[in-house]
């Protein structure tokens, strides 16, 4: 009676001893899944392949503008002027003054066939090459005083999901990292007597 009662005292801590082993590691094996392999079923998409995607997109919510801004002046002789362009429609504005009062406009209508091959000249071009600038140096105002601005946005449901700039200012190139010549002639490409109403802007 006692030998068995000395047997039971000395197994159970044993078990017990075990199955805290067992319970330990089975916890270290979910803890190592969890580390290790959760964002692997479901990868993080880059912002570059967002970009990408929101540029060649045909759908009509989607947009991209090209914005053109003149020397800091007074406020009478400021211009600027935008082209927009989207699977229906293709704009350019132009404006006075540093509260965008509109001098002249023309509106075209565009279908979803010309639309694919302007955005995809538009990706082979390079357009979203580059990397978006934040804070301060994101911020346009002052920048290149004597010369112009120009700004390159893709617009997904009305939210920019890309922007990049540059400027005809040596100190100041911004983050487009593509031939500002080459976008700009394909955005003004996309309205008829561009140059004559670009022209008459400045």
């Amino acid at each position: 009676m006692v030998m068995t009662s000395y047997k039971r005292t000395k197994i159970i801590p044993i078990a017990i001893l075990l199955v805290i082993i067992a319970v330990s590691i089975a916890a270290l094996v979910s803890l190592a899944r969890i580390i290790f392999f959760s964002g692997s079923s479901t990868p993080k998409v880059s912002q570059v392949e967002i970009s990408k995607e929101a540029l060649l997109s045909p759908d009509a919510d989607h947009a991209v503008l090209m914005s053109v801004r003149g020397p800091i002046v007074s406020d009478e002789e400021f211009r600027s002027y935008q082209i927009k362009i989207t699977a229906n429609s293709r704009e350019i504005t132009s404006y006075s003054g540093y509260l965008d009062k509109q001098i002249d406009k023309i509106s075209l209508s565009n279908n979803t066939k010309a639309y694919e091959q302007f955005i995809f000249a538009l990706y082979k071009a390079n357009m979203i090459k580059g990397t978006e600038l934040s804070g301060d140096k994101n911020d346009l105002r002052g920048i290149c005083a004597n010369g112009k601005v120009f700004s390159f946005q893709v617009f997904a449901a009305a939210k920019a999901e890309k922007q990049l700039w540059t400027s005809t200012c040596a100190g100041s190139k911004g983050s487009l990292s593509a031939s500002v010549t080459q976008l700009t002639n394909l955005f003004t490409a996309q309205i008829p007597d561009s140059k004559k109403f670009i022209d008459n802007i400045w």
